[in-house]
């Protein structure tokens, strides 16, 4: 990393210029600065409307950059170890997506695990691409999918050599890492390419002692939520290519479906996080595992919540573990995670990242305060003594249900469906997804058999509070399935 470039901010200092300027506006957006929406303006900030502009020749173009956001992708591939970054304004659901349909078409097949983010299933929908799933290892006692073993990758790429690629999570929500240098080592051997979503791990390339990052492992292509762990405005996304990868092939892509109109508060957002965390990005990180620790070994404290870290690694379907991550099993307090997030939500003013059946998850950062943390701590602590049970018969012991695939999710997806009452769809093909919101993982996705323990998990889900997404009945009282 050249620390002297990353000392510039491109988008920044041309909207700055671009602000002193003057410049009299008659073209998008609308609001003129923000002399059109007083409301907005006062709730948003004068500063904040004057450079939410639109394209220009001294701004550039996203959709086809030469000049001041050309700039500041190099000087972002340089921050990451990449050959080459794009600005991503559609979420890193543009990212994953893009990835995908950059090296897949109708009918290639890709090797994914299953608890992938719905953005991935919804390219293979899009695309016509066809999944060959690896399945997760399970913690039964925790009850989540793990990361995959790289024996059962080596595995899917033998049994399937014309495989285009394989995505990997690195790492899961909930902080479990695959060992990535070997699947990127297999997989090129094999000429299978190796896309990484890497939501969740911006830090793994600022921080020390981390786990590998998708560029340090040779991956070629990462997408990377800045939003999330980086700093920058939420729906701000880096993809990234490695060596041997086209990056104006995969601009082409993207921009089938991503804007024409660039929000430049996302991009700043992307330059300055991205300058942020090249000049402090080891302190910054260094603070967030800090916290990190500290909250994870008082609450193990409390007694039943136990809060898992780098001892669950056992060098295979958990080859590393994000120490940043504060992931917490809630079940033998006799609450299940999505409980324990209404909580701390309703009760106790803490907003939490998700709750599902089993746990809960809080993102930690150097934004944090001590004394946040020990609110969240004592929050804890009160819902034991106050809420907990001990009888923990009946609740569900885990998160994930292996997948019965009978159709490609596109053909599923665009097949006639009928709708039909949760409880009488077992046994048919579903049409369309179902999943609890955050963390988006599909319990159900196009082309899959539905069963009675997926049947199960859905009304139990409901039952506890979790936000059901993804069907076209939005009380999700009904499922649409294959009308075959």
């Amino acid at each position: 990393m050249n620390i002297l470039l990353q000392q510039k901010a491109p988008i920044y200092e041309a909207l700055v210029k671009h602000k002193s300027n003057r410049v009299v506006p008659f073209d998008v957006p609308g609001h003129k600065g923000g002399r059109g929406n007083k409301e907005l303006t006062d709730f948003l900030g004068e500063n904040c409307l004057k450079v939410d502009v639109n394209s220009m020749k001294p701004l550039d173009n996203l959709c086809h950059p030469t000049s001041v956001i050309r700039e500041a992708e190099q000087i972002a591939a340089d921050a990451f170890g990449a050959e080459a970054a794009l600005f991503i304004v559609n979420g890193t659901t543009a990212s994953v997506q893009g990835m995908i349909m950059s090296v897949c078409k109708a009918g290639d097949k890709i090797i994914m695990p299953r608890n992938v983010h719905r953005s991935a299933i919804n390219a293979l929908v899009v695309c016509g691409a066809i999944p060959i799933y690896v399945n997760p290892g399970v913690n039964r006692d925790l009850g989540i999918p793990l990361g995959m073993s790289l024996e059962d990758v080596k595995q899917a790429i033998t049994e399937h050599p014309e495989a285009k690629a394989i995505l990997v999570n690195n790492p899961t929500y909930y902080g479990i890492c695959s060992d990535l240098r070997g699947i990127v080592d297999f997989a090129h051997e094999h000429n299978v390419k190796v896309l990484v979503d890497e939501a969740h791990g911006t830090h793994f390339y600022f921080g020390d002692n981390m786990p590998v990052s998708a560029m340090e492992a040779g991956a070629d292509m990462a997408a990377v939520s800045m939003h999330k762990t980086g700093g920058s405005l939420t729906q701000s996304s880096f993809l990234l290519c490695g060596e041997g990868v086209n990056p104006h092939h995969v601009r082409q892509v993207v921009n089938l479906t991503q804007t024409t109109s660039g929000s430049y508060l996302l991009l700043v957002s992307l330059d300055l996080a991205r300058k942020n965390l090249s000049l402090h990005g080891r302190e910054l990180f260094k603070k967030t595992v800090e916290y990190a620790e500290y909250a994870r070994d008082e609450i193990n404290k409390l007694g039943d919540f136990y809060a898992f870290g780098s001892e669950l690694v056992d060098y295979d379907a958990v080859f590393d573990f994000d120490p940043t991550k504060l992931s917490v099993h809630t079940r033998k307090m006799g609450l299940a995670g999505i409980e324990v997030y209404d909580l701390l939500r309703d009760e106790y003013g803490i907003q939490i990242e998700f709750g599902d059946i089993s746990n809960f998850l809080a993102i930690i950062s150097a934004g944090d305060r001590a004394l946040e943390i020990e609110r969240l701590i004592a929050s804890l602590s009160e819902i034991k003594r106050l809420y907990g049970k001990e009888d923990v018969t009946g609740m569900f012991d885990h998160e994930y249900i292996d997948p019965d695939v009978v159709l490609p999710p596109q053909i599923a997806f665009y097949s006639d469906k009928k709708a039909l009452p949760i409880k009488k769809t077992v046994g048919e093909i579903c049409g369309e997804f179902v999943m609890c919101y955050p963390p988006g993982i599909p319990i159900l996705a196009p082309g899959e058999r539905i069963t009675d323990e997926i049947v199960n998990y859905i009304l139990y889900a409901k039952d506890k509070g979790c936000l059901l997404t993804g069907t076209e009945d939005m009380a999700v009282n009904n499922i649409n399935v294959v009308n075959l």
